[in-house]
């Protein structure tokens, strides 16, 4: 292995409550709501998709415009959100593991749907640490379309057999692997059971560790 993709939420910082609370305020200001259930099922897919399956479990039908509109109104409340995010929000071992990495000689690139990417990223401090970043300002495709993971290897000049992507979310799994990547989930193996590998998480794990399973699943 040359490289490694990581995505962002759920990998390196966990924003996900963030985007339920943001979603939800948008929701609620047209009369409808969002369930935890519900957001379980945002988790991986894009801005606007997830505007429109909300619109949907509530039976509301809106103008491509209005929808335009609402989808901006929760970025701004997101980013609010986000504003006073730190380098200790990061997820535990997660700065670690990739600078690790990077020292360790990978190439290592960002991979995700998030069109905030690099606004966390500076928060985290973190956001000279990629060789590549790809994110959902550069994409025309979502996950599990593997289109942000196939961008980030040819920018880090590498195939995808020679990458692994760590993945949080079963759409960004199946985008990895319809690219021919190997995949590392990080969270729990029912969610993530097409993953190669799950883990609970980047601390306490190292390349070397995580390679060796790898072997030996290319064994098999």
């Amino acid at each position: 292995m040359k490289g490694i993709i990581f995505d962002l939420d759920g990998v390196i910082v966990d924003t996900a409550h963030l985007h339920f609370l943001a979603w939800k305020k948008m929701a609620q200001a047209i009369g409808a709501d969002l369930s935890l259930e519900q957001n379980k099922r945002l988790k991986g897919v894009s801005r606007m998709e997830s505007l429109d399956l909300i619109l949907l479990w509530n039976g509301i039908g809106l103008t491509d415009a209005h929808k335009e509109i609402l989808a901006g109104k929760k970025n701004a409340w997101y980013l609010e959100m986000i504003a006073d995010l730190q380098p200790q929000d990061a997820l535990p071992g997660a700065i670690d593991f990739i600078h690790a990495a990077r020292s360790e000689g990978y190439r290592i690139a960002l991979g995700s749907s998030s069109k905030n990417a690099a606004t966390v990223l500076q928060a985290l401090g973190i956001e000279n640490v990629f060789d590549v970043t790809i994110d959902g300002t550069k994409t025309t495709r979502s996950k599990p379309d593997p289109q942000v993971f196939e961008m980030c290897a040819e920018g880090l000049g590498l195939s995808p057999e020679q990458i692994i992507v760590f993945e949080d979310a079963a759409k960004g799994i199946e985008a990895a692997l319809k690219g021919g990547f190997w995949t590392i989930g990080i969270g729990e193996t029912k969610d993530l059971e097409k993953a190669h590998i799950v883990i609970p998480g980047l601390k306490d794990y190292t390349m070397d560790h995580l390679e060796g399973k790898l072997s030996i699943l290319g064994r098999e």
